[in-house]
């Protein structure tokens, strides 16, 4: 993921030569069919695992301790994570009620989680370990109906045809240059390995673009790549994580620790496009693994977080960091329990859901499917509320578990709803029939 440096400011102008505006992208309905899916889905968990974990400080430290590329390099001959298990990872997922797992296939330090031909550093080649992280993954989660999506870097602070360099990576030893040409021809190389050796992939979701963001006139050749993605797999959608308006070409539109339409993390100032949305953000404060961060968010919060981004069309992305030996950390498996025994109860008026669009509301947020509108009230301090519902009528008010009827009345204003008691529960979802 992107660590925070400073608020970043620029255009599609800035990053892509003029020809790469004018390409016109044609989804197919294999896509559009995906794309919809990925809508219904509304959570699936993000994991950031790699040999940085081994540091246990984040998955940025070759950058943040300019570290040599070379020495950090020798850590792959001592990965081992004796308490991987695919079935175990997939199965804390489905427990939790995400549908759709995105791993790190490769992130910015260079080392591959799967067997790639185009580079030996990699879990198979590289490490004592030997065995394909994301094989296992990916034939688990087809075994268990969990989508797989693959996270990509598409900057790199070891190799040097990674030219030229980007403002991230300056400090871990890179003496020579080599061309760009090569490092292209390599991502693209181990895009058709994931995307052809690994069954049915989700999405490849794109990070690192703003590396770049001092080059004005940096080609990153994402139309051919795009144009790749699609004709190995229509139905993989494609997301990119550059923090601005959405590209030719992709599919999804990605808010880093922000829910769509905010910029409290000063990573999501862009528009909000028509296209699926997806917000990541973590259940402590870091994204690969840190010993020191015990900052776990609350359940409630975490649970909050997914009920505010269905209300604003969007995905939640929940992050996992890994430990260096393969196991989940005990608080993440603890709160993903929690928050499946919650969607257990709740997901109805989630999964599927689309959101019933409005002014932002103070006390919640609605969702809808079909003929049902569901109202989730998250903190509240009477027994008072009112919708501006005008353009349908409204049959019934009733909670959503139970049953009990609530007393309304509408107008040509909206609906005002008299609730029996002041909400307690973490979120108190009302159903309404229009």
């Amino acid at each position: 993921m992107k660590k925070t440096l400073l608020p970043i400011f620029f255009t599609i102008s800035t990053l892509f030569s003029p020809l790469y505006a004018q390409y016109s992208y044609q989804p197919t309905e294999e896509n559009l069919k995906a794309r919809q899916e990925f809508q219904d889905n509304k959570f699936g968990i993000f994991i950031h695992w790699g040999i940085y974990s081994m540091m246990g400080d984040g998955e940025w430290i070759l950058h943040n301790k300019n570290l040599n590329h070379k020495e950090y390099e020798t850590l792959a001959s001592a990965f081992y994570p004796s308490k991987f298990n695919a079935a175990e990872w997939v199965s804390y997922v489905k427990a939790a009620g995400a549908k759709y797992i995105c791993i790190t296939s490769r992130h910015h330090d260079g080392f591959s989680l799967f067997h790639s031909k185009y580079s030996p550093y990699n879990a198979v080649d590289a490490t004592p370990f030997g065995r394909d992280i994301l094989k296992e993954l990916a034939d688990e989660c087809h075994k268990q109906g969990i989508k797989l999506h693959f996270y990509y870097s598409h900057l790199d602070w070891g190799r040097d045809d990674y030219t030229p360099l980007g403002r991230t990576g300056r400090g871990t030893g890179r003496t020579t240059q080599g061309e760009w040409k090569t490092y292209y021809e390599f991502m693209n190389n181990q895009l058709i390995e994931l995307l052809t050796n690994y069954g049915s992939i989700g999405a490849i979701w794109f990070d690192g673009v703003w590396d770049q963001d001092a080059s004005p006139n940096f080609d990153w050749g994402l139309e051919e790549q795009y144009k790749l993605i699609h004709s190995l797999q229509p139905s993989c959608l494609v997301a990119n994580n550059h923090h601005v308006v959405p590209f030719p070409g992709e599919d999804i539109q990605i808010f880093e620790r922000d829910l769509p339409g905010e910029n409290k993390a000063g990573l999501s100032g862009q528009e909000v496009s028509r296209l699926p949305l997806e917000t990541c953000e973590t259940m402590n404060r870091t994204w690969g693994y840190r010993m020191h961060d015990t900052a776990y968010k609350s359940t409630k919060t975490l649970i909050h977080y997914l009920v505010k981004a269905a209300g604003k069309n969007a995905n939640l992305l929940l992050n996992v960091g890994p430990r260096p030996n393969g196991e989940f950390p005990d608080k993440a498996v603890e709160q993903l329990k929690e928050m499946g025994e919650w969607l257990n109860e709740y997901g109805e008026t989630i999964y599927g859901t689309r959101a019933e669009l409005g002014p932002p509301r103070d006390w919640g947020v609605c969702t809808h499917k079909s003929n049902k509108l569901y109202v989730h009230i998250l903190q509240l301090n009477d027994k008072g509320l009112f919708i501006p519902l005008t353009e349908k009528k409204v049959k019934k008010v009733v909670y959503f578990i139970g049953k009990q009827h609530v007393k309304y009345r509408q107008d040509e204003n909206g609906i005002w709803i008299t609730l029996n008691q002041l909400p307690t529960e973490i979120d108190c979802v009302l159903e309404l029939d229009i």
